[in-house]
């Protein structure tokens, strides 16, 4: 586990469990957030973020928290590991609840409301990314140690679970 992706749908908690991959493997976690969005609320450019993120898959070492299907591909030719956090869609609604009006690292400002649009993507989820994302995997699985997690116990066990050389620190 050198190069890690961190992967599901918003809400789910994946910049959580990449916290703790982070803190478990010592591993520098690079947020796709923080590099897509600026703090005022707008993105940078399409070809700004591949070039960012070119800059980081060509490190040895690192995760990778965040969707962005446009890129995953390209990841998933890089990584080593995948962490897929599936779970239902109800689960991610309350996760990304939870945080609105919170400050997280992995974003560069405080969301105030639960936007209409992201809540519809949450909701739209297993149906627009999900199966795009399965067919990714299936292509670039070789050579790849792939792990889905249905609920957020599943995730948590695993990381409790964790020592030894597969986990550098």
């Amino acid at each position: 586990m050198e190069r890690i992706l961190v992967i599901g749908c918003p809400g789910a908690g994946k910049s959580t469990f990449a916290r703790a991959l982070r803190d478990l493997t010592g591993l520098p976690l690079h947020y796709l957030d923080q590099i897509w969005h600026r703090p005022d609320g707008t993105q940078i450019s399409p070809s700004a973020f591949d070039a960012r993120l070119s800059e980081i898959l060509r490190q040895k070492r690192w995760i990778v928290d965040g969707n962005y299907l446009r890129t995953l591909e390209l990841r998933l030719r890089h990584c080593d590991t995948v962490f897929l956090l599936d779970y239902p869609p109800s689960v991610c609604l309350r996760g990304a609840a939870s945080r609105i009006g919170m400050p997280r690292e992995d974003l560069p400002w405080v969301e105030e409301t639960f936007d209409p649009e992201f809540r519809q993507c949450i909701e739209d989820f297993p149906q627009t990314q999900l199966p795009q994302i399965y067919a990714l995997l299936e292509r670039y699985q070789a050579g790849k140690t792939v792990f889905v997690f249905r609920r957020r116990a599943e995730a948590s066990q695993w990381l409790r679970h964790q020592t030894g050389p597969h986990c550098p620190k």
